[in-house]
């Protein structure tokens, strides 16, 4: 990479962010891509002063990742109509207007966007029956985009009062842990943290439960094949592993920022290297 004063600043914004696999995936993609531009980790936990200084140093695109996906919002000049009704922004855009010195910022969400696209791959969206496992972040994004595309959304959760505010506010079922028994559906989301490591053990759901659903996704990617997914793969499920959604929101990103049709398997790929990678320096 031959940075340079052309050289166009783009990066991440969230706090820890030092463990994002962004930065390896989009780097490999402007590389794929032939843009002189740089993609870098930015830990932060203030999100006002975030946003001022992107702004004063010309960074063109940038990702929000936690704790800032909604607080950033207020310092925002623009905001898509979208990411509005989630009420949570993961991608904002830079831009000086024409002829002046004024930097506008415009946020986006891409997270409900790549949810759909991953399970697109697998199955028939409109009209089908899904089970969502959880009621947080992840969770709202993964429910806003099924609704939006036509799907039946059945949401469960630990909390049962989370859960039943998402599922109030997008106007779906909600079922408790104890009710799960019932529910057959055509797909079945892990929107938790559950499996993940160090606690790769574990599952969010009854193995055995497993066999009422035709496609299992999970959001996790470290594990990046879970128990999760291991355990539908021997139940006879179609599975989706955590990386699907993370390089489909990522590809709707590079698309906001450069025009341009972004590389997807040079993303994946990236990002599969990159997973290699760490897990041989442990």
């Amino acid at each position: 990479m031959n940075i340079n004063g052309q050289t166009q600043l783009f990066g991440i914004i969230g706090h820890p962010v030092a463990h994002s696999l962004s930065p390896a995936m989009h780097n490999g993609a402007f590389a794929a891509m032939g843009i002189n531009g740089i993609y870098v980790p930015m830990d932060t936990v203030d999100s006002t002063t975030a946003v001022a200084g992107l702004r004063s140093l010309g960074f063109v695109g940038v990702s929000v990742t936690v704790p800032h996906k909604v607080a950033v919002m207020e310092h925002l000049d623009e905001i898509d109509p979208v990411a509005q009704r989630i009420g949570a922004v993961n991608t904002l855009l830079f831009r000086r207007k024409p002829g002046e010195e004024e930097v506008v910022v415009r946020g986006f969400n891409t997270d409900w966007l790549g949810s759909n696209l991953a399970l697109a791959d697998r199955m028939q969206l409109a009209g089908s029956r899904v089970l969502v496992l959880g009621a947080g972040g992840g969770a709202k994004g993964v429910c806003f985009g099924l609704v939006e595309a036509g799907a039946e959304v059945i949401i469960t959760n630990r909390t049962e009062e989370k859960g039943r505010v998402l599922a109030d506010w997008l106007g779906c079922d909600f079922v408790p842990a104890t009710g799960l028994a019932d529910i057959h559906a055509d797909a079945l989301v892990n929107t938790t943290s559950v499996g993940m490591e160090p606690n790769s053990a574990d599952i969010a759901i009854d193995p055995d439960l497993l066999n009422h659903f035709s496609v299992v996704m999970d959001i996790v990617y470290a594990p990046l094949r879970t128990r999760l997914l291991q355990e539908a793969e021997n139940a006879g499920c179609r599975t989706i592993d955590g990386l699907s959604m993370l390089v489909n929101q990522a590809a709707v990103q590079l698309k906001i920022w450069t025009g341009k049709k972004p590389p997807i398997d040079v993303m994946r790929r990236a990002l599969e290297k990159e997973l290699e990678q760490r897990k041989s320096r442990k």
